[in-house]
């Protein structure tokens, strides 16, 4: 499924490699520490987190790729409880398990699994969603940070390793710099306030009741809630992931377009450089992912069509 401008799925400097391999030992210590039983246990994703679905109990694992992602993780969990709290379709955290664990120096949250065969719900769905959820006020408690994205930029900037040409660097650098101006100019006219961070489809299911259920809730954030409508607005306009039929009922349901806002640009933009930067984080590790990332630095470039990206 889609993938958003989340981490790039990398270690950092001395750890040990994240691979399905590594993360199974993972999964099995810290199953064994809560009285859970990995055996069986499939892999159903492997990037920013590996997550696990455990075989004889409706159980996913995730164990975050970030070793430095604790603070993240704890966040998460005080989000999925408040969410429960306000009776909102999210996913929930696994009751009775003190979470999130620290494993061989990998952070891992143990979660109710929602469905038995991966189904994805609808974008008028994913609307209604978010208009619930920017209709929240979300407690202090959180401690919800305030979204940078420009923070997340220069962080991955940072982290293209081998696998990226210094030249692309260079030019994804100076990009950031030009998107910075920007966005620094930019004049948001939705209330400021909560946001999911990465909302897209991937990231509203059908649960097995029918009901569409919001996951991935990492990325929990204060920010105008122009950045949870932008990558549905982009999938459709910029890669034809969305037909304008399904994207044109998304807008209905939530009731605002932000394809119509003169700062949908500049914010598309940024958004899919974050996209683009997540790809150079993986490609010297994965060869689709290096290829994938050259075609979207060249289109970037020289303002090609971006229809030939691929979900990744």
């Amino acid at each position: 499924m889609v993938s958003g401008a989340a981490g790039d799925g990398q270690t950092g400097s001395g750890a040990v490699e994240f691979t399905a391999e590594t993360t199974l030992a993972v999964l099995r210590e810290a199953c064994a520490s809560v009285c859970l039983d990995s055996t069986g246990a499939r892999l159903l994703r492997l990037g920013s987190n590996a997550v696990y679905a455990l075989a004889d109990r409706p159980v996913i694992v995730r164990i975050a790729a970030d070793p430095d992602a604790l603070a993240e993780m704890e966040r998460a969990v005080r989000v999925a409880r408040w969410l429960g709290a306000e009776d909102f379709p999210a996913n929930r955290v696994l009751a009775g398990v003190s979470q999130p664990a620290v494993v061989d120096g990998r952070v891992v949250t143990f979660w109710e699994s929602v469905q038995d065969a991966e189904e994805y719900a609808t974008l008028p769905e994913l609307a209604d969603l978010l208009r619930r959820l920017h209709w929240l006020e979300e407690p202090e408690s959180l401690g919800l940070p305030y979204f940078d994205p420009m923070a997340k930029v220069r962080a991955s900037l940072n982290g293209l390793g081998d696998g990226v040409h210094p030249e692309d660097a260079a030019f994804l650098a100076e990009l950031a710099d030009q998107l910075e101006k920007d966005y620094g100019r930019l004049d948001f006219v939705l209330p400021f306030g909560v946001i999911h961070g990465d909302a897209n489809i991937g990231n509203v299911l059908r649960a097995r009741s029918g009901q569409a259920v919001l996951i991935d809730l990492d990325g929990f954030a204060l920010a105008p809630r122009e950045w949870d409508l932008i990558l549905t607005a982009i999938y459709y306009d910029r890669y034809g992931w969305h037909t304008r039929e399904q994207y044109e009922s998304f807008v209905h349901h939530y009731g605002f377009d932000v394809m119509n806002w003169p700062g949908y640009p500049v914010l598309a933009d940024l958004r899919e450089l974050m996209m683009t930067l997540w790809m150079g984080g993986k490609a010297a590790v994965e060869p689709r992912a290096a290829e994938e990332f050259a075609r979207r630095v060249k289109a970037i470039r020289t303002g090609a069509t971006r229809r030939d990206w691929r979900p990744f």
